[in-house]
């Protein structure tokens, strides 16, 4: 690719403006079939795909309908058609193929957590300068994200006063319920912040427009054995309490261990003027609490903000959830690519947080103390 760049696109990017950006994917498991559903919601072209081994390769292309299968990485990263590649490996990869993706002059979405250690989160953000390298906390990319985001940075909501939010789930509930994830070589040192925790600290910050200061953790490994792991020390569950910059406090309990809860991710954060609250699974509405007149407000475009309701994709009474969300955020990364600057796209520096804030909660659980993260706003 040319050395020359603009605005992060290089000379190639721009003799070939207005064709179809090639995308080629990482890993061929569940995050692959969503980025493929995605990148063909924004009209790219699904080029190539690379999995563990040349067999998986092939059998992720046939599986997914993608064009080619890749023998290796290094075979991908030779092709210089490819515009943009996308990592959805175990966590213990992300940071060695996301460098490499960058090295090679590709832009870059990667899966998080960004890396497993925040040195190495550190080198990719230096990495990505002039490229778009960006990470899928697609929780932003729900309308009634966007619009609880408007009522506080608009002031409309008023100073951050509390926060109170959870992120649940159920699918390591048994003792005989097992995945790559608890393995601390491949999913890293934290499992359950690590992997849905980020979410929630990045929308809490995202939504309040205020940073996390400081935390004080607990964590829970409830089985230290599962079908085909033993002496787990990931964990299964983590209470947090918080502190803000602006003097906000809040509480947050993420658990991959909680009966009947699918993908329940919850967040209220009351100002001084109103609360508002948000849940995943029910993502059609948005409550706004007030001292009196109390609302509950609908995803239609017509009620919303502007930045709200350029994400309303269906007419209201047509729900919109997951997928959706993820295609936004596709969307908004390949328009970055074309020169762009969408409002709230989550890029490496973000990733970098979420990986400093993971490392200050492990590290206040097991010391037994509060954590400082520094009061940059």
């Amino acid at each position: 690719m040319g050395d020359a760049t603009n605005g992060g696109l290089t000379r190639r990017d721009e003799s070939r403006a207005g064709e179809r950006l090639r995308v080629a994917i990482v890993g061929g498991g569940f995050m692959a079939e969503v980025h493929t559903r995605a990148a063909r919601a924004a009209r790219a072209d699904l080029a190539g795909i690379v999995s563990s081994t040349p067999e998986k390769s092939a059998a992720a292309a046939e599986r997914l309908g993608v064009a080619r299968a890749y023998g290796s990485l290094d075979e991908l990263l030779a092709d210089d058609s490819i515009d943009v590649v996308h990592v959805t490996t175990p966590n213990a990869l992300h940071a060695k193929q996301a460098g490499a993706v960058l090295a090679a002059g590709k832009h870059v979405i990667c899966e998080k957590p960004l890396a497993t250690a925040t040195a190495d989160a550190e080198e990719l953000v230096r990495a990505a300068e002039g490229r778009v390298a960006t990470v899928p906390f697609i929780y932003r990319f729900h309308p009634l994200v966007r619009e609880a985001r408007h009522r506080f940075a608009s002031g409309q909501a008023g100073r951050v006063l509390s926060i109170n939010a959870s992120y649940l789930q159920d699918w390591l509930l048994g003792s005989g319920d097992d995945n790559w994830r608890v393995d601390s070589a491949q999913g890293g040192r934290s499992r359950a912040f690590a992997d849905i925790g980020s979410h929630l600290v990045d929308l809490v910050e995202f939504v309040s427009g205020d940073r996390v200061s400081r935390v004080s953790a607990t964590k829970r490994t409830v089985f230290a054995e599962r079908a085909s792991h033993s002496a787990i020390t990931t964990e299964d569950a983590v209470a947090v309490v918080v502190e803000t910059v602006g003097g906000a406090l809040g509480t947050l309990l993420v658990s991959q261990v909680a009966p009947g809860r699918k993908n329940k991710l919850w967040l209220e954060i009351a100002g001084t003027a109103e609360s508002v609250a948000f849940d995943q699974e029910q993502p059609e509405t948005l409550w706004v609490g007030r001292r009196a007149g109390s609302l509950l407000i609908p995803r239609d475009g017509d009620q919303l903000s502007a930045d709200a309701a350029r994400l309303c994709v269906v007419p209201s009474g047509h729900p919109q959830g997951y997928q959706d969300a993820f295609n936004a955020f596709i969307a908004d990364s390949y328009a970055a690519v074309a020169g762009e600057s969408p409002d709230g796209l989550p890029r490496f520096t973000d990733g970098l947080r979420a990986v400093r804030i993971t490392d200050a909660v492990l590290d206040s659980a097991e010391a037994g103390t509060w954590i400082e993260l520094g009061t940059e706003r």
